[in-house]
Parts: C-alpha cells; structure tokens; sequence
C-alpha cells in the first residue's frame, strides 16, 4: 500500500503534465484529497499500480488540498466529500477558481443528492460512492483526465430543476418571513403547539377578539384555510423555527 504524505520530493513535481483540455495526458498526475488513512492507502495503491497514473500526493484537509493543488497542478484531483475542515466542494471550488486545469474526481461516502449537487456546481467531472471506488476509481480519472463527464446528462437535467425549486422556496421564505411581524411570529408559534385563540390570548395577554384578527391574517398570508392548515405550510417554509 501506498503512504500517506503531505508532499512529494520536487522530482515528482517535474513529472509530464497533461496537454490541452480534452487530451489524454501521457502521465495523469493525482493529487488525493482523502481524511482517512486506510482509504486513502487502498485508493493510492488502485491508481499507483496504473502504468499513467501517478499520485504526487496525499491531502487530508480542504486546506492542504488547495495548498498542494496550487503548488503541484494535478491533472485530477480526487477527493473525499466530507473533510475534517469543510467539504470537497469547498476544497474543489477554490482548487478551480485558481487554476481551472485540474478535474475532480469525488470519492464520497455521502451519496445525498445535496452532496451530489454541491459537488456538480464545484466543477465535478466524477461522483462515486465509496462502494465503488475500488471498481471505478481507476476508469473515473482517465476519463475525467480526458475531459469527459461521467455524471449522467439526465441526472444533471434533473439536478438543475432541483436547483430551480431550491431557489424558488427560498425566495418564498424570505417573502414570508418579511410579511411576519413579531407578534404574528408569537401567535403563529403558538398556533403550532395546538392552543385554542383563548389561550393563545391569555399567553399574550391579549384580547380574544385582537387574536382572532391575528389568527386571520396569518391565514391569509399563508393562504390557508384552516389552522392546521396554515401551521403546515408555515412548517415547510421553515417558519416555525426560532
């Protein structure tokens, strides 16, 4: 098995790098962005015994994953999704923003499709579980080295629909929570512990009539019809926390 180590010595720092985007370089040089010794151990070993493929080295942080990738221009990064300081998107967004040439190649155990989409909009090439790595690690990177994408179009398709949805609810959230005003929030609050309006009244110490005005208009601006109703859809959009 291979070792781990935070850098090579300069002599492997001077090996081929890869030509233009979109062409297989003669040697692929890995750098391995991996926090757990005996993984990065098996996964090293898998791409070492590959005649074009050459780890130039081990990284166990997204901080010295950008260090090493800076100082050693791998032609593929290959890393794990979640790190002691951050994530591998954190670690390949910043790797990309400084030198677009490296592809990453993501190794995770966290298969989420939050993993996958931060990764995607991190510039990935690649994303496996774990579960495969030792099958496919090796394929992934020539590809990804090549210039290919090995994320299904289809996948991509829907992931960016996701990211659609994702930015719609959030501005829906932010509106609603700007129309809220404080005692709304209280009165809603309570609304989802399943009190009635006259004890919401006594617990603000406020007029049943005055309640039942509140009552209304936070189901108007739920466009709800009913209390329940309305505590669901405030549930969705988060509105029920703090």
């Amino acid at each position: 098995a291979g070792r781990i180590c935070a850098r090579k010595e300069p002599v492997l720092r001077a090996l081929p790098r890869a030509g233009p985007r979109g062409v297989m370089p003669e040697l692929i040089r890995v750098l391995l962005v991996e926090d757990h010794q005996l993984v990065a151990e098996g996964i090293q070993a898998l791409l070492d015994r590959e005649g074009d493929i050459k780890v130039i080295g081990v990284a166990g942080t997204v901080k010295d994953a950008v260090a090493m990738s800076a100082a050693d221009s791998p032609d593929v990064v290959v890393m794990d999704y979640r790190l002691p300081d951050g994530t591998g998107a954190q670690a390949g967004e910043t790797i990309r923003t400084r030198d677009p040439h490296p592809s990453l190649v993501f190794v995770s155990g966290d298969e989420s499709e939050d993993a996958l989409l931060l990764a995607v909009q991190a510039g990935a090439s690649v994303f496996l579980p774990k579960s495969r790595a030792s099958t496919d690690v090796v394929t992934a990177v020539r590809k990804a080295a090549g210039g290919e994408m090995l994320i299904p179009a289809t996948q991509l398709a829907e992931l960016l629909v996701r990211v659609r949805e994702r930015s719609q609810e959030q501005a829906e959230r932010i509106r609603l929570r700007a129309e809220f005003t404080p005692r709304e929030r209280e009165v809603l609050l309570l609304m989802a512990e399943g009190l009635d309006n006259k004890t919401i009244g006594r617990e603000l110490g406020l007029r049943l009539t005055t309640i039942r005005s509140y009552v209304q208009d936070i189901l108007e601006k739920l466009d709800a019809h009913s209390k329940l109703e309305a505590v669901a859809t405030a549930a969705r959009h988060d509105l029920l926390i703090g």
